[in-house]
């Protein structure tokens, strides 16, 4: 049970862990395996965690298969059968561009007796550089740099970037007819949406690259002309769902930030006791927001008793984003949320202590996964010589996390279901 004398950080952390094991690819992908074709089945994804969902599609296939997925750096891990190739995120490199070229030749000259299996998770936006004539991979680098930077969700950093690229938007599967292709994905999208997540390589979008010309308007992102250009050009439209070549597709999500936060849940009541409320899965828009929001509802809850009795702990997930002003610094989504909410917490009534965290272990430049908070917080970085309030303008917020020791420092956990955020919340 949670009691005066436990370790609310210890306990947030493990419910971390938990919620990072839900999206473990070896216990949800063996459920969704296709029928084993009449032909070859041949392997191909990018993102993240695609390194270990190939691992365990390895492990559940019995049947003979070739393949290839693309991953981050310092993400891969064994397989026998399917080679691992690793690229630069979030801005992509060369090794990206050798990444999408191998994944049309897996691809090139198959059947319709042939199966091709995708295996997308986030992250795969930035891991599969290829870029349409008049474009190269610096423009790509730009373009990505641009909506990083934009405070743009990620469903429409991805609807831009389906239409500037030449494997996105359903093209590699395009690539496999007249192949069956069945997509597993591991969802970082809010919503889960699984032709969002990657920019979906295997599906095809509903949107039009009229739906990105009028979102970098309304966006005033300060795209150069010849991005533009491309945009008004009708080559650039990604197939469309009615497209026939499609008409044989599956898409199965296998994992999502839903699953994780419902374990999260259920381990705090069967290991703690503690209750909890699930805010939301699909959470967006600038982190700063958020965390002052969840700050409000935590500060609430203690003082008042409402909408939640305490002790309670309060869960939500999604992607939220930061919009850069000037230099960006040594922070990220999760950083910049939870000194927001510090912020928000502070010298509050009542006990509360917070995490909040991107699941694969990398949030943003901040140098961990994300961070601790509680009502201490914005009196210790006082101490430490930081202003919580100018940190948080100039987003050095992982920096300054880091000099208190509430960094949280978990390394690549090779999934990605995106931010997880946990507060505890206990009587004074």
């Amino acid at each position: 049970m949670i009691g005066r004398n436990m370790d609310t950080r210890a306990v947030l952390r493990s419910l971390f862990d938990v919620a990072v094991a839900a999206a473990d690819p070896a216990r949800s992908l063996p459920h969704f395996l296709p029928e084993r074709p009449r032909g070859r089945t041949v392997v191909v994804g990018a993102g993240k965690a695609s390194a270990v969902m190939a691992q365990a599609f390895e492990a559940a296939w019995p049947y003979a298969l070739t393949g290839v997925v693309v991953t981050r750096y310092g993400y891969a891990v064994p397989c026998e059968r399917i080679a691992v190739l690793e690229a630069a995120h979030p801005v992509p490199d060369e090794g990206g561009v050798a990444g999408s070229i191998a994944l049309f030749d897996a691809v090139r000259g198959l059947g319709p007796d042939d199966l091709v299996v995708a295996l997308v998770s986030g992250g795969g936006s930035a891991l599969l550089p290829s870029p349409p004539p008049g474009l190269t991979l610096v423009d790509e680098q730009l373009l990505n740099r641009l909506l990083l930077e934009s405070g743009l969700p990620i469903g429409e950093m991805n609807l831009i970037r389906k239409h500037l690229s030449t494997i996105k938007g359903g093209r590699l599967a395009r690539a496999a007819f007249p192949a069956r292709v069945v997509t597993l994905v591991l969802s970082d999208i809010p919503g889960d949406i699984a032709a969002e997540v990657a920019s979906g390589p295997t599906i095809p979008s509903a949107a039009t690259r009229h739906d990105a010309l009028a979102l970098v308007e309304r966006a005033r992102l300060p795209l150069p002309d010849k991005f533009l250009q491309r945009l008004h050009d009708p080559s650039s439209d990604a197939p469309r769902p009615s497209d026939p070549d499609f008409a044989r597709h599956e898409v199965h999500v296998i994992g999502s930030a839903a699953l994780s936060l419902e374990a999260a849940a259920a381990e705090a009541q069967r290991a703690y006791g503690l209750p909890s409320a699930i805010l939301s899965d699909a959470l967006e828009g600038e982190a700063r927001d958020a965390g002052r929001f969840h700050a409000a509802i935590a500060h609430e809850v203690a003082a008042r008793g409402r909408p939640f009795a305490s002790p309670i702990l309060l869960l939500s997930g999604g992607e939220t984003s930061v919009t850069v002003t000037g230099e960006a610094g040594q922070g990220g989504r999760n950083t910049e949320f939870a000194l927001a909410a510090a912020i928000g917490v502070e010298g509050g009534p009542g006990a509360i202590t917070g995490l909040a965290a991107d699941t694969d272990g990398i949030d943003g430049m901040s140098g961990g996964a994300g961070a601790f908070f509680d009502t201490t917080s914005v009196a210790r970085l006082r101490l430490a010589g930081f202003d919580p309030k100018t940190v948080l303008a100039r987003h050095q917020s992982g920096s300054a996390f880091a000099a208190i020791g509430d960094l949280l420092v978990s390394g690549p956990t090779r999934t990605n279901v995106n931010d997880f955020r946990a507060i505890i919340i206990r009587p004074g």
